[in-house]
């Protein structure tokens, strides 16, 4: 009898982890719906030309979307589930409305191309990081320090114009953030479960899940189109 109610445990934390997961890749491939439209809304008017053409509203937008991940990031446990959605999906269009550039940049071709690539690497590392048994924490120690040298080469490229630094931190991005995919889905996925077996409401672990998955397919997708988009 024990061992039966303790089954009827098992598969039911299993199903709401299940449930849990869908909800974190339903929202993040929401958001990535908004990001997508947005840009290309803009990119096909005048409106991209208010953007680029103002450096103050440009790099404002760009502040915006940093304040935005962090007040989600450090404010979500304050903050009710629609406050926590709808700064997330705020920050989706703000991020549509920066990324709105590679269509100036890149060709439409190798933009829609560029996004199957990083969707299907994307998926096998999600899922590798879903079914695995291995701990990914080494990794995400590993990876998180490759980014933090990163994104100093990437600010001191600003200044030097690089074309090599370009290439090799563009191929430095791919790796690490191909990395950071498996280990962020292992962690949201523990995360959940540890959540639902203590009995918590996971709404909102869901939409802070998915917008570290989203930030994720973003920096790959952009190494990943710089490296072998088609500029026009």
């Amino acid at each position: 009898m024990q061992s039966t109610i303790i089954n009827v445990q098992d598969t039911s934390v299993k199903e709401a982890v299940n449930a849990y997961m869908t909800k974190v890749f339903g929202w993040m491939a929401a958001a990535l719906f908004i990001t997508a439209i947005t840009s290309y809304v803009v990119a096909s008017t005048p409106m991209i030309n208010l953007i680029f053409g103002n450096r103050i509203l440009f790099y404002g937008l760009l502040i915006g979307e940093v304040l935005l991940v962090m007040g989600i990031a450090g404010a979500i446990n304050r903050l009710s589930i629609s406050a926590v959605t709808a700064l997330f999906v705020l920050y989706s269009i703000v991020n549509g409305l920066t990324l709105s550039v590679i269509f100036l940049v890149f060709t439409e071709g190798s933009i829609v191309t560029t996004f199957f690539i990083t969707s299907l690497t994307f998926g096998v590392m999600a899922i590798m990081g879903i079914i695995t048994k291995h701990d990914l924490t080494s990794w995400g120690k590993i990876f998180m320090m490759a980014l933090i040298g990163l994104v100093i080469a990437s600010v001191v490229n600003m200044f030097m114009h690089s074309d090599t630094l370009s290439w090799i931190c563009s191929y430095a991005g791919v790796l690490i953030f191909t990395g950071l995919t498996a280990y962020d889905a292992q962690k949201i996925k523990n995360m959940g479960t540890y959540a639902i077996e203590q009995g918590e409401n996971t709404g909102k672990l869901a939409i802070s899940g998915a917008l570290n998955l989203y930030l994720d397919f973003i920096n790959l997708f952009l190494f990943l189109l710089n490296l072998f988009g088609r500029r026009k």
